[in-house]
């Protein structure tokens, strides 16, 4: 029998802000380059700088962990720990802002592993509700995210001009913890 590697999680700290830009951009580029007219630098550098990173390390309201196997990062997660949902306000609520896996890890649980951890991050939190924003052009993810429990709520819609306009469509899910 053929057993998945089971990830583990580990809160990224100011000191590991380098690891996690790669990190990120490596995940991200994995997936995400055909969103944009310029191959995505506009939002690499934008969302994935040492800079931009270490901004967000240090709000007190964001946590990142790193998604690893054994000892290798392939993939991050960030959460926003008091983020009500845009669909119900007054819900005390938890944002799974980012959640960034490597391509390799794809159909090993990495991806389940991870939002369960989220998941379990919002009831040890006293979160009525855990959210996040997907592409509503991702059909599989937003698949993926219904099989977790997780409902639309609403949708948005991004404003980056350098990205496609076909894709920008966001869908808002939300789950009750």
């Amino acid at each position: 029998m053929i057993t998945k590697p089971v990830p583990h999680f580990q809160l990224v700290l100011v000191a590991d802000v380098e690891r996690l830009a790669l990190v990120a951009r490596r995940a991200y580029a994995d997936h995400y380059l055909h969103l944009w007219h310029d191959g995505g630098e506009w939002y690499m550098n934008r969302s994935f700088s040492v800079d931009v990173l270490l901004k967000e390390l240090q709000d007190s309201n964001a946590r990142f962990y790193f998604v690893s196997l054994k000892d290798e990062p392939v993939g991050f997660l960030k959460l926003n720990i008091n983020e009500p949902s845009p669909c119900n306000t007054s819900m005390n609520a938890l944002e799974l802002e980012r959640i960034y896996l490597e391509k390799k890890v794809t159909g090993m649980g990495v991806g389940k592993a991870a939002m369960q951890f989220a998941i379990d991050q919002a009831r040890q939190t006293d979160k009525q509700f855990i959210w996040l924003k997907a592409m509503d052009t991702s059909h599989d993810v937003l698949a993926f995210y219904g099989r977790m429990g997780f409902e639309t709520c609403g949708t948005d819609r991004l404003s980056f001009d350098v990205m496609k306009e076909d894709f920008r469509g966001m869908t808002i899910l939300q789950r009750r913890v």
